[in-house]
């Protein structure tokens, strides 16, 4: 439930699908007590994409709308990893991965992801390839 919109959404449809109450304050602290462990590739990684967009936090009523970056990681067939405003934190992500001698990068058009790549491996590991379809 708490992957839902909203800690108050996933209240909302926790009752009435369970009929337990569970206030929205609970839920999100037992959602950061958990620990997450990073996937890790089972095999050589040969193909990622990157990609980038912006979601939207919850301000008090009146006060202006705040934007957040993430990016999102994705090696092909064998993990995923996404992360908001913490570029270094996937670098490092992907850095702890099998690498192959030289992996196939896909992304849009965007000088974010582009940059990030470039922070992934060294030019001559990398094969860049620009997503059209994506950027269209």
């Amino acid at each position: 439930m708490t992957a839902n919109e909203s800690y108050a959404h996933a209240q909302r449809d926790l009752e009435v699908l369970t009929g337990m109450k569970l206030s929205k304050d609970t839920q999100q602290r037992r959602v950061h007590r958990c620990e997450f462990n990073e996937a890790q590739a089972s095999s050589s990684v040969e193909t990622l994409s990157v990609d980038g967009g912006k979601v939207r936090k919850r301000t008090p009523k009146g006060e202006p709308r705040q934007w957040k970056d993430y990016k999102a990681i994705t090696l092909h067939g064998l993990a995923c990893a996404a992360a908001f405003q913490k570029n270094e934190s996937l670098v490092a992500w992907v850095k702890g991965q099998p690498l192959a001698s030289v992996v196939t990068c896909l992304g849009d058009d965007h000088d974010g992801v582009w940059n990030l790549v470039k922070e992934l491996m060294p030019s001559p590991q990398r094969r860049e390839i620009l997503d059209w379809y994506h950027k269209i």
